[in-house]
């Protein structure tokens, strides 16, 4: 597997270069700008798997640079998570950006564990299910099958209810804690990362759910079809 490709977007030559040899370090492929405007260029001609955006740049910040892209279908990273970076943060200015669709807010200066776990949320560095998890955590095979033909059926249910244009999400958030304690019984750290993000956003953010759920649906049926392998 080729190593995740990250833009880093940041003034402050410093912080980039921190930002580029953590990354390096941890196995990524960074590349490097220093202006907004820039890093939307870069963005809409290359193919990024994490996009790394600093909140004031020259040109334009972290979110003027994610909502041109968004707005961009021929943009090859427009659907690329980004989480964005400040050093001057504040629980309003966070829930803006998530909001607006960042995945994550880096609160600058950060440690290389900070920019591991960042790492970690990319679909590909998850396996969707993990049998030797799953093994510790239920004890035995036959306690780990049973246990995610259970999840099985009940991500099933779960994928109907959420693709119905009536859906309530307000009873969501119960359901997603008991869901979260499901995937760890059963191996499924992928899924398991989706549900603690989905979870944040219903607590951060409630009135504006539709994307953060769009994406988490997806993620249940990439585990119904790994259940069904």
């Amino acid at each position: 597997m080729p190593p995740p490709r990250v833009l880093v977007a940041d003034d402050d030559p410093a912080s980039r270069h921190f930002l580029c040899e953590g990354l390096r370090s941890l196995g990524a492929e960074a590349r490097e700008c220093a202006d907004g405007q820039q890093a939307l260029q870069l963005a809409r001609s290359e193919a990024f798997d994490l996009l790394l955006l600093d909140c004031r740049m020259p040109g334009a910040g972290a979110l003027e640079v994610l909502t041109a892209l968004r707005a961009d279908g021929q943009a090859r990273s427009a659907g690329a998570p980004a989480v964005a970076s400040s050093a001057e943060l504040d629980s309003a200015l966070r829930r803006e950006l998530l909001a607006a669709g960042f995945r994550e807010v880096l609160h600058k200066p950060c440690g290389i564990a900070e920019l591991q776990r960042l790492l970690a949320l990319l679909p590909g560095n998850l396996p969707v299910l993990d049998d030797a998890a799953a093994l510790r955590a239920s004890g035995d095979t036959a306690t780990m099958l049973a246990l995610r033909q259970l999840l099985r059926s009940e991500l099933a249910q779960l994928h109907r209810e959420l693709g119905a244009p009536e859906y309530d999400a307000a009873g969501l958030d119960d359901r997603l804690h008991r869901l979260r304690s499901s995937c760890g019984f059963c191996g499924a750290p992928a899924l398991a990362t989706e549900v603690a993000r989905l979870q944040r956003q219903l607590r951060e953010n409630p009135r504006d759910t539709v994307p953060a759920i769009a994406q988490f649906r997806d993620a249940v049926r990439v585990t119904l079809l790994a259940l069904d392998t």
